[in-house]
Formats: C-alpha cells, sequence, structure tokens
C-alpha cells in the first residue's frame, strides 16, 4: 500500500462507458476511429495487458511511464472463444499496435500450449508472438499478476479486516476465489518485491469440527478427494449449499451462488446464511493457513469477484476468528492483517508492474 511504497494510482479514463451484449468496455486514450484501411500506429509506451479467469477475460492497454491503465474490456468467456482472435479484435478496436504484452491466465504457465483449468480456452506462446510481432511476451498465472498489484494499490483500493500494521520486511500473501481459487505470495528481496506462483488453491482444506466434517463428508462423495477450491469458489459456495441441503433433509436442488449469497444477505433463506457463514470461515481458516507458512508479516490480501460482494457481512462474520485460530501460534496470527482488494483490476495492474520489472 502507498503509506508505505512510492507508487502511482492506475486511473481508467472515465468518459465513456459502453456495453453490447456480453461486453462491456471503458474507453480512453490512446484511440483513433477505426478505420479498416489504416495502419495501425504503434506505440512503444503502451502494453497489451490481459486477465484471464475461468469466467471472464480483461484486456487493457498499460502505459509503461505512468503506470495507468485504459481501454479496459471485460468479455465473458464462450467455449468457442479463441484468445488470439479476442486478442486481435481488442487491439484492432483501439486502432494500436504494441510491442509488449503480458498474458496472466488462471492456469500452471509452463511450456509453449497454455490451456486453462477452468474453461476450454487454450494458446500457443509463439503463435501470439508470431502473429502479433511482439519484441515480448510475459505469460505468468493471473495470481502472480494480482500480487505484482499489491505494492501499487492505494488505501482506497482495500478494506482492512483486522490484524496490526503490516511488517514489509516480511512476506505477503495473496488469494482469492472467483471461478476457482487462487493463491501466490511476494517476498522482497535487496528491496524488490517477487513473486512466488503456484496452485495452491488445490490443497486440502482442514475441517475443525462435527458439523464441517459431515460437510467435507457430502463432498467427498461426490468428488473423491476434495481441494480447497471445492470450497472456495463460486461452485464452492453452491457445494456447501448443497451439503447442507443433504444434511438438513431437504430436496436438492441447483442455484447459483448469487442467488445463495441475495438470499443469505436478505436473510431470507436460513441454509444461504448458513453456507456463506461456512464460506467465510474457510477463507479465514486458508488465510491463516498461508499466514503461517511464510510468516506473512506483511499482510494477507484477498482477491477475486466473490467477497468484495459482501463486505460488511464477511467483517461481520467468524473469518478474523478463524484466522486467528491457529492454536499455539495464534498470537502470532493475531498481529498480521488481512485486507480485502477492492481494486477493480488488479490482475490487469499487476501484469503491466510485471512487465515493468521485467524489460526485454
Amino acid at each position: 500500500m502507498n503509506r508505505h511504497i512510492q507508487t502511482h494510482n492506475p486511473v481508467a479514463n472515465p468518459h465513456s462507458i459502453s456495453t453490447n451484449d456480453n461486453v462491456a468496455t471503458i474507453d480512453s486514450a490512446p484511440t483513433v476511429k477505426h478505420d479498416p484501411s489504416m495502419h495501425f500506429s504503434l506505440h512503444t509506451d503502451y502494453a497489451l495487458v490481459t486477465d484471464i479467469g475461468g469466467t471472464n477475460a480483461r484486456f487493457a492497454l498499460f502505459n509503461l511511464n505512468t503506470s495507468e491503465l485504459s481501454a479496459i474490456t471485460k468479455i465473458i468467456i464462450t467455449p468457442d472463444h479463441d484468445l488470439l482472435t479476442l486478442i486481435k479484435t481488442y487491439l484492432q478496436a483501439q486502432s494500436i499496435k504494441v510491442e509488449r504484452a503480458c498474458i496472466a491466465i488462471a492456469c500452471p504457465v509452463e511450456g509453449d500450449l497454455i490451456a486453462m483449468t477452468n474453461n476450454n480456452l487454450s494458446f500457443s506462446r509463439s503463435q501470439v508472438i508470431a502473429e502479433l510481432h511482439l519484441k515480448q511476451l510475459e505469460v505468468i498465472n493471473d495470481f502472480t499478476a494480482v500480487s505484482m498489484s499489491i505494492p501499487k494499490l492505494t488505501e482506497q483500493d482495500v478494506v482492512k479486516v483486522g490484524g496490526a500494521e503490516p511488517d514489509l520486511n516480511f512476506p505477503i500473501a495473496i488469494y482469492g476465489a472467483g471461478t476457482g481459487l487462487g493463491v501466490s505470495h511476494l517476498i522482497k528481496i535487496n528491496g524488490n518485491w517477487i513473486s512466488l506462483s503456484g496452485e495452491g488453491g488445490h490443497v486440502e482444506l482442514p475441517m475443525v469440527n462435527a458439523t464441517e466434517d459431515n460437510v467435507l463428508a457430502q463432498l467427498r462423495e461426490k468428488f473423491g478427494r476434495v481441494s480447497a477450491e471445492r470450497f472456495l469458489s463460486g461452485k464452492g459456495i453452491v457445494n456447501i449449499y448443497q451439503a447442507l441441503l443433504t444434511l438438513h433433509h431437504k430436496p436438492m436442488e441447483e442455484i447459483t451462488p448469487d442467488i445463495i449469497v441475495n438470499k443469505a444477505l436478505a436473510n431470507s433463506c436460513e441454509i444461504c446464511q448458513q453456507t456463506l457463514t461456512l464460506f467465510c470461515t474457510f477463507m479465514g481458516r486458508f488465510g491463516g493457513n498461508l499466514a503461517l507458512s511464510l510468516n506473512t508479516q506483511g499482510g494477507v490480501y484477498i482477491a477475486g469477484g466473490i467477497v468484495p460482494r459482501f463486505i460488511d457481512f464477511f467483517k461481520q462474520s467468524p473469518f478474523r476468528t478463524a484466522f486467528e485460530n491457529k492454536g499455539r501460534m495464534s498470537y502470532l496470527v493475531k498481529r498480521i492483517p488481512t485486507y480485502v482488494i477492492i481494486h477493480d483490476n488488479p490482475g490487469l495492474l499487476g501484469a503491466g508492474v510485471y512487465l515493468q520489472n521485467n524489460p526485454k
């Protein structure tokens, strides 16, 4: 956060906001009116940044000098989408060519062919470089990108939920529930923040009482091995809800996470409230485990699209109690601050910062 680290605050131009079916775009400079016959101009001050999740694909231009994001576009991913085509369409709409790009994507990023975990999207690094005539392409995990945004965030970009002040001589943990569960860490080496990427969302989540044991047993019948992501994601909210239906001898029903959350917040469904309470509890326990793993006195940050939808409920939930309930190490974890990121596009910002930190 910028009270500790000198930063530039990203600002998207708010002048023009348009929506078209499954596309939402915030348009800003540098753009010119598109003419198919014209040659696109090369802007070396700008890089293409993308944040590809399990549900949404986000695109933006990142000013490498000012750290500002512009021309932000969000698209809901469908089975027939091709990432290279989406990128070409985006750049064509901005009438711009770039030499550098960073693709942040929600999956492991090894090898030339990148295939996503939670949808059918895939692409070839070499093909993207060749067809876009790039001098530099970085492909990173989406939570590596989110982690790289942390030092750039301002106090207005986060909501603090407990703990003391951060000690930035220690590591930082970042995790977040969305379509899946992402995890990353930041460590400081010679004054520079380095992101440690991984697939921490696929570890197991321990249960600590009989009710939780029974919920886990229901998910084990359905999935066999049950990872933390089976609880801490949009589908995870549904999994918890359906397990509770069975345990309460209620008929099974198909439902969306949004409906569960909305009913819980409206106090119109007791099982929905129990579901959301368990979700927040599990978020706290998982975050506390991350805090202990690297002694993250620099703070624990929660990203993803789910928790910001119910900040007030989250702050009043057992989240922080579960975070701190670490037995003999509780005294250590109690000092560690937790934050919910409310910046609209931390993944895009972090992808741009990654490029800044890795010039080629």
